[in-house]
């Protein structure tokens, strides 16, 4: 069974191309509200439920919140992908880097994972928003996702490095 998001009724979240730009615990500047330190928010979410999630092919959304975790799940899966040869934590945090350093495609555009997913933006101004969220949201899940990839002494977690070899969605990561 899927795990879905636990974020189906937030009142007063703004949406943009169908996505709920729902509140991060994080430090990074962007148009993510800021939620509480110690409340659980998407990216604990997405990095709790990763290694079930990971398995299925087939997704049931049941709110605007689960089309982030699916996001969230597969850019989980590709910043492992690009850690999986890394064999420090420095040299997974530079792939990170690099990682964070691309271009965030939305959708409309070449290279966005999940057409469909999403609606396409009806203006400039949406796109640059939703690309600004999907670019926040992915920096804070790539630091987080690094103190659980890598053990406290630097070496690679390797019940997390492992499911770097699935496929999530039978979408081809690049």
């Amino acid at each position: 069974m899927v795990y879905h998001s636990s974020f189906v009724e937030v009142e007063d979240i703004t949406k943009t191309c169908g996505c709920p730009l729902l509140p991060l615990k994080s430090h990074i500047k962007g148009p993510a509200p800021v939620s509480e330190q110690d409340s659980n928010d998407i990216v604990d979410e997405a990095i709790t439920f990763f290694r079930a999630n990971v398995f299925f092919r087939n997704f049931d959304i049941k709110s605007s919140a689960d089309k982030l975790l699916i996001y969230l799940t597969f850019y989980i899966n590709l910043a492992l992908k690009r850690l999986e040869g890394c064999r420090t934590l420095a040299e997974g945090t530079k792939a990170i880097i690099n990682l964070g350093l691309e271009k965030v495609p939305v959708p409309g555009e070449h290279g966005f994972p999940f057409p469909g997913l999403f609606s396409q933006p009806q203006s400039e101004e949406e796109a640059e928003l939703f690309r600004n969220y999907l670019k926040q949201i992915r920096e804070e899940t790539s630091g987080r996702l690094l103190s659980v990839a890598y053990r406290s002494n630097g070496t690679p977690n390797k019940w997390w490095l492992a499911f770097a070899k699935r496929k999530f969605m039978n979408v081809i990561t690049p």
